[in-house]
């Protein structure tokens, strides 16, 4: 159920990319790149502690929370997702 949720809120992070706010190419990529990370990780199906990429996605989280509050609230959403699965 939590690898269900943490797709929807990544499928929603896409449309948020794709409709909302105009980002930098720059900043489109690096969220584009969280996206590919988190899904590679669900593929693996593994649990184990993956400190880097909680972190990219919270690093992303403070970089947009002011300019992009929705995105940044998709973000923290997908961290809590990652936080419930024990990744």
């Amino acid at each position: 159920m939590p690898a269900r949720e943490l797709q929807q809120q990544l499928n929603e992070l896409r449309e948020q990319l794709e409709t909302g706010a105009p980002l930098s190419a720059e900043d489109q990529e690096r969220l584009r790149d969280l996206i590919r990370q988190i899904e590679l990780k669900l593929e693996l199906e593994t649990v184990t502690p993956d400190t880097g990429l909680v972190d990219g996605v919270n690093l992303a989280v403070e970089r947009f929370e002011l300019e992009h509050p929705t995105l940044a609230g998709t973000l923290r959403n997908i961290v809590q997702s990652l936080a419930n699965m024990g990744i």
